[in-house]
């Protein structure tokens, strides 16, 4: 037979283990502070303007947007004309590339609205300014004044070579001496 000590000691760890349970399971329960964002479109491209809404900001409600996902900005969310949505409006701007960003609207009640918004297509590729259409290329030598001449002139040539074939002939002078100084001596 138990004793009364392990009864008393084993009902409570089991009571405080349904306590534990119920808590971990509690937040599950108040998941309704979360209510669904509605996009129209839901699959946009760039430059499209979407509308969101939402009956999680409560009749007559109110909130803000945010659609920094994808570089949108915030954007306000008012009762529309059924009271118990509201609606907010936002620009996918030219630049996003494809892809699912989050689209979450705060309310004054506390409560979120989540949604997802896909964007398909265009999303202009980064371009350096030097490619851009709306800037004129350069054109022409470059005068840095640093090596070589704007212009290609046969004197200047013939005198590199000169100077390169005197360099040539003095080394080869240089070594010969060395090498018969060492054999004299």
């Amino acid at each position: 037979m138990r004793s009364p000590a392990r009864l008393v000691t084993g009902t409570a760890s089991a009571a405080i283990t349904v306590v534990a349970l119920g808590l971990a399971a509690a937040p599950s329960a108040y998941a309704g502070d979360f209510g669904r964002l509605e996009l129209t479109p839901a699959t946009a491209v760039p430059g499209a303007k979407v509308t969101v809404n939402t009956t999680a900001c409560g009749p007559r409600g109110s909130g803000i947007g945010d659609a920094n996902a994808l570089d949108a900005g915030d954007f306000e969310v008012r009762s529309g004309e059924q009271k118990e949505v509201a609606v907010g409006r936002f620009t996918v701007p030219h630049e996003t590339r494809p892809g699912s960003y989050e689209i979450v609207v705060s309310c004054d009640n506390g409560k979120e609205a989540v949604g997802d918004l896909e964007v398909i297509g265009g999303g202009r590729p980064e371009r350096p300014d030097h490619e851009r259409p709306d800037q004129e290329r350069p054109s022409g030598h470059v005068r840095t004044g640093v090596g070589g001449s704007v212009r290609p002139d046969s004197t200047q040539v013939a005198l590199g070579v000169g100077v390169i074939g005197m360099a040539a002939v003095g080394g080869l002078w240089l070594l010969r001496r060395r090498t018969e100084g060492v054999e004299g001596g």
